[in-house]
């Protein structure tokens, strides 16, 4: 697997702080990587990059392969002459992303800077665009798709009439043409974003730094993914799911987790050489180091739910690709770096599949405490192979943990750190850095110290997720002094 020690930060990019409300591929995106080079980190994990649909959330989006447009830096957009920078900009927030005033202040500049480069972009510039055009086989299915949900009014794809839902190909050249002007803004805006972030991941790895990116195994339903290939999915004549992912009752919700997406066709899937799956993690591994795979188990077998059932208590586990799809995936790739996300209800199956090609698993230090010295989270059980967490975005921070937790369970991580528990967020980072998991990866709420006020994301709830900013200067010189004291110490860097 992994022969080299390495920590890292996890930190999606939205959480920057920055001009524009959400964080950018821009000055400031180069400032934290400039943070984890001096704290002797060598990994940035973010979440999934594309452009998240309802709720604003990462892990469901519009497109699998799309970029999030939020993300670009309108102030590389004013250098290279495509926008002026004299627009009033709204008063934003600085300790959180306001989605829909961003939105509404981002996006329609974004489609100015898209006319004038149409009118007034140099040659150069036009010849690298259009060799993203013509090199990207994803890119006009998603801008004819963006552009017919706005022109339809928002509506999902199966709203639509008929002859486009169907994707009949008469309709698909008409509406091509007839909604030429929006398509071309939402390629330009793809191009931006993918440039963009090329210039970002070139600047980490120029430092040291590799990308872990997020791969959701599933897709939304309203997603030019499911539009584009219905064939591959399990919906009835209508194009509406029949079933829908989610999982059964756990941790964190009585009645599971009903997340609503569509399920894969496998046969389907598997009939066409798993081709749009190889394609999938050939993008990602485009923009990433490392990829970690969000519920990795659902390959061996996913909670299938009736559309129907309004939560998911009631369904059954259904048996997934399993082997066949990754031997497809890395005899077309060859051995691709994978961390595998096998928490929740996890099998003997699921291990031998994760453990057949090495992937590490996570390991997660706010699960360790609650049942004895046999808990495998606890780090004296770990092996090399895994990945080691203090929380995740779907975790309270650390301090918000230990501050809901039982007396009982507050004594255990006592006994256990041997301390008095006054810095537990460090105390978890310690234990993290100094286990022998090969890799030790932690949200930056924990490395700042914060509350559940800095809480990313909690599973089960529709809104008020994925909004959480850090301020320009919270992270202070003796934040990079103590992490990388730490870091050193034990032997990651």
């Amino acid at each position: 697997m992994h022969h080299r020690r390495k920590s890292g930060i996890l930190l999606h990019p939205t959480s920057l702080p920055g001009p524009g409300g959400i964080g950018s591929l821009g000055r400031e995106c180069r400032h934290f990587i400039d943070f984890l080079e001096a704290a002797g980190q060598s990994l940035w994990q973010v979440l999934p990059l594309g452009p998240a649909a309802y709720g604003n959330s990462p892990y469901s989006c519009y497109s699998a392969f799309a970029g999030n447009p939020l993300l670009i830096d309108l102030e590389a957009l004013v250098d290279e002459g495509d926008l002026d920078d004299s627009v009033p900009m709204p008063v934003f927030a600085a300790d959180h992303v306001d989605f829909t005033l961003v939105e509404n202040y981002k996006i329609p500049l974004l489609k100015a800077a898209a006319t004038r480069f149409y009118a007034h972009g140099d040659l150069e510039r036009k010849q690298e665009y259009w060799h993203f055009c013509d090199t990207t086989p994803w890119l006009h299915d998603y801008a004819l798709f963006m552009a017919l949900k706005d022109h339809f009014g928002g509506k999902s794809w199966t709203a639509w009439p008929k002859e486009i839902a169907r994707r009949e190909p008469g309709a698909l050249e008409k509406f091509s043409v007839k909604l030429g002007g929006t398509i071309g803004e939402q390629k330009y805006a793809q191009w931006q974003f993918y440039r963009q972030w090329r210039h970002i991941r070139e600047y980490a790895n120029g430092k040291g730094i590799g990308i872990v990116g997020d791969i959701p195994i599933f897709v939304a339903f309203d997603s030019a993914d499911v539009w584009g290939v219905p064939h591959l999915f399990k919906l009835d004549e209508k194009g509406k799911p029949t079933v829908v992912a989610g999982v059964p009752p756990d941790y964190f919700s009585k009645t599971g987790q009903r997340w609503g997406n569509p399920l894969y066709n496998w046969d389907a899937m598997a009939g066409e050489g798993y081709h749009w799956w190889i394609e999938r993690f050939r993008h990602c591994f485009d923009l990433c180091d490392m990829v970690r795979i969000d519920h990795f188990r659902g390959f061996e077998a996913c909670w299938e739910v009736p559309a129907r059932e309004k939560t998911a208590v009631r369904g059954e586990w259904v048996k997934g690709p399993g082997a066949h799809l990754f031997d497809a995936v890395i005899g077309a790739l060859g051995q691709i770096p994978i961390i595998a996300e096998d928490l929740g209800v996890i099998t003997p199956e699921v291990e031998a599949l994760r453990d057949r090609y090495r992937f590490p698993g996570m390991k997660i230090l706010q699960f360790a405490f609650d049942s004895g010295a046999v808990n495998p989270y606890l780090p004296h059980n770990y092996t090399p192979e895994c990945v080691t967490y203090t929380g995740t975005h779907d975790n309270d921070t650390t301090v918000g943990w230990f501050e809901s937790v039982s007396p009982q369970h507050r004594n255990a991580v006592l006994a256990y750190t041997g301390t008095s528990g006054e810095e537990i967020h460090w105390e978890l980072v310690r234990l993290g850095l100094a286990s022998v998991a090969a890799l030790a990866i932690f949200p930056l709420q924990d490395i700042l110290g914060l509350d559940n006020s800095a809480r990313m994301n909690l599973p089960g709830t529709p809104s008020g997720n994925w909004s959480w900013r850090f301020s320009s200067g919270a992270i202070t010189e003796t934040h990079i002094e103590r992490l990388l004291e730490l870091t050193s110490l034990f032997g990651r860097k």
